[in-house]
Protein backbone atom coordinates (compact mmCIF):
# COMPACT_ATOMS: atom_id res chain seq x y z
CA UNK A 1 0.00 0.00 0.00
CA UNK A 2 1.39 3.55 -0.89
CA UNK A 3 1.80 6.30 1.54
CA UNK A 4 -1.06 7.85 -1.03
CA UNK A 5 -3.48 4.91 -0.63
CA UNK A 6 -3.34 5.72 3.48
CA UNK A 7 -3.66 8.96 3.22
CA UNK A 8 -6.80 8.50 1.06
CA UNK A 9 -7.91 6.31 3.67
CA UNK A 10 -7.31 8.56 6.29
CA UNK A 11 -9.47 11.47 4.58
CA UNK A 12 -12.66 9.39 3.74
CA UNK A 13 -12.31 8.12 7.42
CA UNK A 14 -12.58 11.61 8.86
CA UNK A 15 -15.84 12.39 6.59
CA UNK A 16 -17.57 9.04 8.01
CA UNK A 17 -20.25 9.80 10.43
CA UNK A 18 -19.35 9.07 14.38
CA UNK A 19 -22.26 5.62 13.93
CA UNK A 20 -20.39 3.96 11.15
CA UNK A 21 -16.88 4.36 12.83
CA UNK A 22 -17.76 1.35 15.06
CA UNK A 23 -18.85 -0.93 12.29
CA UNK A 24 -15.59 0.20 9.93
CA UNK A 25 -13.44 -1.33 12.88
CA UNK A 26 -15.41 -4.29 13.06
CA UNK A 27 -14.80 -4.50 8.90
CA UNK A 28 -10.71 -3.79 9.55
CA UNK A 29 -10.83 -6.44 12.52
CA UNK A 30 -12.32 -9.06 9.86
CA UNK A 31 -9.64 -8.02 7.01
CA UNK A 32 -7.23 -8.68 9.51
CA UNK A 33 -8.84 -11.88 10.75
CA UNK A 34 -8.88 -13.04 7.22
CA UNK A 35 -5.56 -12.41 6.02
CA UNK A 36 -4.20 -14.23 9.52
CA UNK A 37 -6.65 -17.26 8.55
CA UNK A 38 -4.81 -17.68 4.79
CA UNK A 39 -1.76 -17.64 5.87
CA UNK A 40 -2.18 -19.83 8.31
CA UNK A 41 -3.63 -22.56 6.66
CA UNK A 42 -1.38 -21.95 3.61
CA UNK A 43 1.53 -22.84 6.06
CA UNK A 44 -0.51 -25.80 7.13
CA UNK A 45 -0.78 -27.13 4.10
CA UNK A 46 2.78 -27.79 3.61
CA UNK A 47 3.13 -29.55 6.66
CA UNK A 48 0.08 -31.95 6.62
CA UNK A 49 0.63 -32.96 3.05
CA UNK A 50 4.12 -35.02 4.33
CA UNK A 51 0.90 -37.03 6.57
CA UNK A 52 -1.74 -36.52 3.38
CA UNK A 53 0.57 -38.25 0.67
CA UNK A 54 2.28 -40.84 2.81
CA UNK A 55 1.12 -44.55 1.56
CA UNK A 56 0.28 -45.86 4.88
CA UNK A 57 -2.58 -42.77 5.30
CA UNK A 58 -3.91 -43.93 1.53
CA UNK A 59 -4.16 -47.42 2.65
CA UNK A 60 -5.65 -46.32 6.07
CA UNK A 61 -8.51 -44.54 3.92
CA UNK A 62 -9.47 -46.51 0.99
CA UNK A 63 -12.56 -48.02 2.91
CA UNK A 64 -14.30 -45.25 4.01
Amino acid sequence: MTKYTKELIFEQIEGIPEDYLEELLEFIAFLRFRKEKRETHLASQATLAKDWLDPQEDQAWQNL
